[in-house]
């Protein structure tokens, strides 16, 4: 690997810049890495919520993938959203053929305007054939309990248990605790068997669309230059929340508008 690290998100599209293929390939080039894609729905979406989506099938996801493998090494990948088990089987079975640097999913699930982007069906597969693969998943609250077929966590208590059965599943776990009250965000690191309390400020903005998408990307992207998952995520938790501080200074849309991936170049 190079000072400047390849690295690959694999996920949907979205118009309006904000989440998906279009945040990822900003938080890698704000964070040093040069990004490359694999497309695998084209949403409908603008800052107020999704419309529809045209989900690719998996031949055509796994023909991008083979195709952008023989050519170019991948130091780091970031797996979003897959929508179907038709999808999550053919991404798996081609990070069982290959060889790319660690592996970090976000399950994502349901968009925040209430639209499912996981068909129900597929969550087993993504539970049975993909997590295994993975080295670190970042499900938020609701994305954890339909994982583990459970209530949401309400606790920082029940978090941990949480986590702990998550990572039974998969190779490292962050769970992000956003959706509790309090003016701290807690999320737990769980990595080489050991959880860690990472807490940051709470930031007062309507302006969040694709925090989730970031903060994944951006740890895919520090995780090749850093010493271990543990400041890779602190890392990526500092950048997130100077996007967050930064969002109002931009204007896009008239619902929920993106973070600012660029917040520390632009003047």
């Amino acid at each position: 690997m190079t000072d400047t690290p390849t690295a690959l998100t694999i996920a949907g599209t979205d118009p309006s810049g904000g989440a998906g293929i279009s945040a990822d390939l900003k938080t890698f080039s704000a964070l040093g890495a040069f990004g490359t894609a694999v497309i695998t729905a084209v949403v409908t979406q603008n800052t107020r919520g999704v419309a529809a989506v045209h989900q690719l099938d998996g031949a055509t996801v796994a023909g991008q993938l083979r195709n952008l493998l023989d050519d170019v090494h991948i130091d780091t990948v970031k797996i979003g959203m897959l929508g179907t088990a038709d999808v999550i089987d053919a991404v798996a079975e081609v990070l069982r053929e290959r060889a790319v640097g660690p592996v970090v999913l976000d399950p994502v699930m349901v968009a925040k305007s209430g639209h499912r982007l996981l068909d129900a069906d597929a969550v087993n597969a993504l539970r049975s054939n993909l997590m295994p693969l993975c080295d670190l998943i970042t499900p938020n609250l609701p994305e954890a309990a339909d994982l583990l077929g459970v209530e949401e966590a309400t606790t920082v208590t029940e978090m941990m248990r949480q986590v702990h059965a998550l990572g039974d599943l998969t190779g490292g776990v962050l769970l992000k605790g956003g959706h509790l009250d309090g003016e701290e965000s807690t999320d737990l690191l769980l990595s080489g068997g050991r959880v860690t309390e990472l807490s940051a400020p709470r930031v007062s903005t309507r302006n969040t669309h694709g925090t989730g998408c970031t903060l994944s990307a951006a740890i895919a992207a520090l995780q090749p230059r850093s010493a271990g998952w543990e400041p890779a995520v602190r890392a990526a938790k500092d950048y997130l929340t100077g996007a967050l501080r930064h969002a109002d200074e931009l204007s896009i849309g008239s619902g929920h508008g993106p973070v600012h991936h660029f917040w520390r170049a632009w003047d």
